[in-house]
């Protein structure tokens, strides 16, 4: 019992530290090195919120999306974020995310399915007010040769292989939303 325990802990302490890196490589614009961490089937994806009556099953669209991206269209982004071509990010946004409440919901051979909140803010310009983004994230991570592995692990890294982030707004706080969740 205490060994499962013990088990659980490391896991979810592996995950945790995954998704800290992830968000450091985000915020400081390290956008290649992100995405050499997801799989090439990767599924991302940002369903629009809308308000509605408590007897619905969800107030997320299911065919209705702020993103719907997959490894190529992931790669396009990020090297145009990297580049002289994306004016919304000219310049950069300042942005700071903030990880936490990571719950791991289900473990297979190579997949770990989890769920975690986080809060961006994100400042731009000269502006005083940041924007606050906060959304519970659902993710799939898949063990891989190439993924990250922090320096205590001898087990094969992790990639993101699914993402699906919900955001806790209806109208998203902030003028544009060219930043990766």
């Amino acid at each position: 019992m205490q060994d499962e325990q013990v088990q659980q802990a490391t896991l979810r302490l592996e995950c945790e530290e995954f998704l800290y890196h992830t968000a450091e490589l985000l915020d400081d614009r390290r956008l290649s090195e992100w995405h050499d961490l997801v799989t090439d089937d990767i599924e991302y994806r940002i369903p629009i919120r809308t308000t509605r009556e408590r007897s619905k099953p969800t107030e997320f669209s299911k065919s209705a999306f702020h993103m719907k991206e997959d490894w190529g269209t992931l790669k396009v982004r990020t090297n145009r974020m990297a580049s002289d071509f994306a004016w919304s990010e000219d310049p950069p946004s300042r942005t700071r995310r903030q990880v936490a409440n990571v719950r791991i919901t289900d473990v297979s051979d190579d997949e770990i399915d989890l769920k975690n909140n986080l809060v961006v803010v994100r400042s731009r310009k000269a502006e005083t007010d940041p924007d606050i983004l906060s959304m519970e994230r659902h993710d799939t991570l898949r063990r891989d040769e190439d993924g990250y592995a922090p320096d205590w692990t001898e087990r094969k890294g992790l990639k993101l292989a699914r993402r699906t982030v919900l955001l806790d707004h209806t109208v998203i706080p902030t003028d544009s939303l060219s930043i990766i969740l």
